[in-house]
């Protein structure tokens, strides 16, 4: 018998997925996320908000498919590309939720998977898929923002261990994270891209506090970060020392890159069922609202061509080819689409948009998540900061 070609492989795979999906995904987990309350982030501290919540974790994890792409012996399912695409579209078919968001699947992952040594893999990556330890990040600081670079927060070496002074601003859920991954400084007489080392260590260690920066959407993902003698063991320093900068410039392609998922990620209810409810429709079964009609044609097919953008620098990734600048790209634009998805959602729904604090808005989901999306043009590397890397690396503009 003849082996079964690519094409034949994957829609046998494609079959199989569907129906482990079909059999394994609760109805409940089929239904549009409707706030962050509706996210899985796992962690030691995370309570599952119904059992058919974490009942989808622990079998999508089982499964391998937190990190489909990892390898099989750091809690991953080995699939190719393709396979991951195929995946995710089957699960978008379902309308499945996705059973685990993670830093550490986002970020740190990719990282430990390149830069890692055995042992830090082998402690870090199978936690990070089955969602046991929930990460942020430490990076950004008071003086250290775009110019991430100038960070002061140090780390001095004392024997087996360093012992980490500073402070991080702008740390997403530091106050419900597990582990930190932080960018420390190592030598002080060094060049400022020189000197940075890539540290990890438990946010529960002894001289770690952290206090919540409320935003004005009146939630408070972001926090201040404060390090007061925190001893930190060499063996958690990823790399070699003094050269975590390398490591760092890696993990923010992927954080651009995650960041820019928002352009394709709907949350709640879609755009034109939340306008139909609001605006209703004409004589021809039409939104009655034309401006607003097309104004959403034109969303659904900017978002659709993000989308394709996105798999095109997949498949060019794959085969070594994408150029690492093209994350900035993938970030401004996602940033931009997720604003403008809000600012649509809030036309969409009219008055009921206004809510703030009731039931039947869920505590203001929607005003909240779109005042929240005014920091995506910030977070992660601001608009301007992708713009200047996109006209500098990529388009090769003269410089001012």
């Amino acid at each position: 018998m003849n082996a079964l070609t690519e094409p034949e492989t994957l829609a046998s795979f494609r079959a199989e997925t569907r129906a482990w999906l079909e059999a394994n995904c609760p109805a409940e987990m089929r239904r549009p996320v409707t706030s962050e309350n509706d996210t899985c982030w796992g962690g030691r501290n995370f309570t599952f908000q119904s059992e058919a919540q974490r009942l989808w974790m622990t079998r999508m994890a089982d499964k391998g498919w937190t990190v489909p792409d990892w390898p099989r012996e750091y809690g991953g399912a080995g699939l190719s590309r393709a396979e991951v695409k195929v995946l995710r579209e089957e699960m978008r078919g379902l309308g499945c939720r996705s059973p685990l968001d993670s830093f550490g699947i986002w970020m740190l992952g990719p990282a430990l998977l390149r830069y890692g040594n055995a042992e830090q893999k082998a402690e870090h990556l199978p936690r990070i898929a089955r969602g046991e330890i929930r990460w942020c990040q430490g990076y950004s600081e008071p003086n250290a923002g775009s110019d991430l670079a100038s960070l002061a927060t140090r780390a001095d070496l004392q024997g087996d261990h360093f012992v980490v002074n500073g402070q991080k601003i702008w740390t997403s859920y530091a106050d419900k994270a597990d582990w930190i991954f932080c960018l420390v400084r190592t030598d002080f007489a060094a060049k400022k891209h020189d000197g940075i080392s890539f540290l990890l260590f438990d946010m529960a260690s002894p001289g770690v506090t952290t206090r919540p920066i409320l935003l004005i959407s009146g939630k408070s993902p972001f926090c201040e970060t404060f390090f007061d003698n925190v001893q930190v063991p060499r063996r958690n320093l990823v790399g070699e020392i003094n050269r975590g900068w390398e490591i760092a410039k890696y993990l923010l392609t992927h954080e651009r890159e995650s960041i820019s998922g928002m352009g394709t990620r709907s949350a709640g209810r879609p755009l034109p069922q939340t306008a139909l409810a609001a605006a209703g429709r004409d004589a021809e079964g039409r939104l009655a609202d034309p401006l607003l009609r097309a104004s959403l044609a034109a969303f659904e097919v900017d978002e659709a061509a993000f989308g394709l953008m996105l798999e095109r620098h997949g498949d060019l990734a794959r085969q070594g080819q994408a150029d690492p600048a093209f994350s900035s790209v993938l970030k401004y634009y996602g940033s931009e689409l997720n604003k403008r998805r809000f600012e649509l959602a809030m036309q969409c729904a009219g008055s009921d948009a206004l809510e703030w604090e009731s039931e039947r808005s869920d505590d203001g989901a929607l005003a909240r998540g779109w005042l929240r999306t005014k920091a995506n043009s910030i977070e992660g590397g601001t608009s301007e900061v992708q713009l200047n890397i996109v006209s500098k690396r990529i388009l090769a503009l003269p410089g001012a």
